[in-house]
């Protein structure tokens, strides 16, 4: 991989080095395409992995992710998950799912599946350090940091224009930039959103008893609080949490101190895991759902937050995201060895057919849960715990949805299914 050369003509660019971006990169590689990396933080990549090995000595991530094994799958196919193993990884066996405000409950096991795991919670940078040590290995893979797109003109070849005054030309331009993406804005594609009305806090803290590789989510009457369990040395107390909450209790909540904000949380958590013995820095962020209105354009493709975000309750933001940088690159490996142009339209339009309808399904679906555990109305909270309970007794139907949730069925990319066994 060239790092901050210049470069006159591309296939593609990518616009941000985060986790999307750089999986649909190394998932071109093999393709012999061009491929240019914008990240706009500026540093070297190649001592990162590294980095993180001090920095896993020193504590925890406080950004998470809960990887499916789709999304295990994908990282597999394109050599980073190899690579991630050799750091710290959580996988979990169990999940833990309870009304708060009733009886209801629903507990997922891998064992009833026949699998090994219900997912792993990886920290963010553990994600990156595997795929920047792949991305690092090819050739074809050019990336500059420290540099953002000033400006983009043209139709069929775009012509790129970056901050450090390099011109580049190139067929297709890949927002990878996040839910803010300027990349996005630039391209003029407009976004429906609106305001969960909710604030979600995240750390990490220690428990008073061990987490059992279950992930723990009960629904209060403000929203959901989750503790992801985290792989320890000291037998496994620790957790990553997000607490969905209103936006006035998140402000009473982030003004407390580190001993008033484990007794809270702790209160808040019923003490399924006993008391809460410690929490790490605090940090507060507002929830907004966001949904590009179309994901392509001649010249352009949106994907991950660059194109949807969604209530974290169910932990598939990222999942959705790696899905559709399989997706992209699926398309357009098939349309580059029939010698299509990658960047036409009618050929985006394959990708954005696939991913749209499903990141809509599961966007709809998160909705949906979160107005179902906002409303208080007591026949409303009956019918629901009802619901719970009866779908917790009814084994084949449980399994199949969090089959689907896991990445183990469902319209998905050739790099993210299973292997099928001879």
């Amino acid at each position: 991989m060239k790092s901050n050369q210049q470069s006159s003509q591309v296939d593609l660019i990518i616009v941000g080095a985060g986790m999307v971006g750089v999986t649909l990169a190394t998932a071109l590689a093999p393709s012999g395409m061009r491929i240019l990396v914008l990240e706009q933080r500026a540093g070297d990549l190649s001592a990162f992995g590294m980095s993180v090995r001090d920095q896993q000595e020193a504590g925890f991530d406080p950004r998470v992710s809960a990887l499916t094994c789709a999304s295990q799958q994908i990282l597999t196919a394109v050599g980073a998950w190899e690579v991630m193993q050799s750091y710290r990884m959580s996988p979990y066996t169990e999940m833990d799912v309870w009304d708060g405000e009733g009886t209801g409950h629903i507990h997922f096991s891998a064992r009833e599946l026949h699998e090994p795991v219900l997912g792993h919670i990886v920290e963010n940078r553990v994600t990156l350090a595997g795929l920047y040590s792949v991305l690092l290995q090819h050739e074809n893979v050019q990336l500059m940091t420290g540099v953002e797109v000033k400006a983009v003109n043209g139709e069929a070849m775009k012509t790129v224009t970056l901050s450090n005054g390099t011109v580049v030309q190139t067929s297709l331009v890949v927002a990878a930039d996040g839910a803010l993406s300027k990349t996005r804005q630039m391209a003029g594609v407009p976004m429906l959103e609106w305001d969960y009305g909710h604030h979600a806090i995240v750390t990490t803290v220690k428990t008073e008893q061990p987490h059992l590789k279950t992930a723990w989510q009960r629904f209060t009457d403000d929203g959901p609080l989750a503790l992801l369990p985290l792989k320890s040395d000291d037998g496994d107390h620790y957790c990553s949490i997000v607490w969905s909450t209103s936006p006035a209790h998140a402000k009473a909540l982030m003004a407390l101190d580190s001993e008033a904000f484990c007794e809270a949380l702790g209160q808040a958590f019923e003490w399924r895991l006993g008391k809460i013995l410690h929490s790490d820095t605090r940090a507060v962020f507002p929830l907004r759902q966001r949904h590009a209105k179309y994901y392509v354009k001649s010249g352009f493709a949106a994907v991950g937050d660059a194109a949807h975000t969604i209530h974290p309750l169910a932990g598939q933001g990222v999942n959705l995201g790696l899905l559709d940088a399989a997706q992209l690159a699926e398309t357009l490996i098939a349309a580059y060895k029939r010698g299509e142009d990658i960047g036409a339209l009618r050929v985006l339009q394959r990708y954005q057919r696939v991913r749209q309808s499903e990141n809509i399904k599961m966007s709809a679906a998160m909705e949906g849960f979160k107005r179902l555990f906002n409303e208080q109305q007591p026949i409303v909270r009956l019918a629901r715990n009802m619901g719970m309970n009866l779908l917790d007794r009814m084994k084949p139907l449980k399994n199949h949805i969090v089959m689907d949730a896991m990445g183990l069925s469902g319209n998905l990319p050739e790099i993210a299914q299973r292997p099928i066994q001879e």
